[in-house]
C-alpha cells in the first residue's frame, strides 16, 4: 500500500462521516430508507478505491475506480435529496457535498491519467 494515498484517505474519512450521518438520520430523524441508500453508496466509494489499489491489472484498476466514481455520484444525489427534503440542514449537506465533489474530482483525474497512459 502506498503511503499518503489521498483518495484512499479521503474516501475512508468520507465513509466515516456517512456512517455518523446515517446514525443521526436514524436516531434523530427516524429516517431509515434514504439513510440506508446513502450508507450503501457512501461507504462503497472507499471500498472500491481499496479494491482498485489491490487490482491485478490496469483494466481492473480502471473498472474499480469507475465503480467508485459512480458510487460517489449516487452519494451526491442522496445528499442533495436529503437537503431538499429538509432532513439535512443546508450547512450539513453543503459540507458533505463539498467533500463528495472533491472525491469525484480526484477519482476523475485518476481515471483520466490512467486512461491517458494506456492510450499513449
Amino acid at each position: 500500500m502506498k503511503q499518503n494515498n489521498i483518495i484512499q484517505e479521503k474516501s475512508f474519512k468520507f465513509a466515516l462521516r456517512i456512517i455518523k450521518l446515517t446514525n443521526f438520520l436514524r436516531e434523530k430523524k427516524n429516517e431509515f430508507v434514504l439513510s440506508k441508500q446513502l450508507f450503501r453508496c457512501g461507504t462503497s466509494i472507499g471500498a472500491n478505491v481499496e479494491e482498485a489499489i489491490g487490482a491485478f491489472s490496469t483494466p481492473d484498476f480502471i473498472s474499480k475506480m469507475t465503480i467508485a466514481y459512480k458510487e460517489a455520484r449516487e452519494t451526491n444525489y442522496w445528499i442533495r435529496l436529503l437537503k431538499e427534503s429538509g432532513l439535512l440542514t443546508e450547512k450539513q449537506a453543503d459540507s458533505l457535498l463539498a467533500d463528495c465533489e472533491e472525491i469525484l474530482k480526484i477519482i476523475g483525474s485518476i481515471q483520466k491519467t490512467v486512461k491517458g497512459k494506456l492510450n499513449s
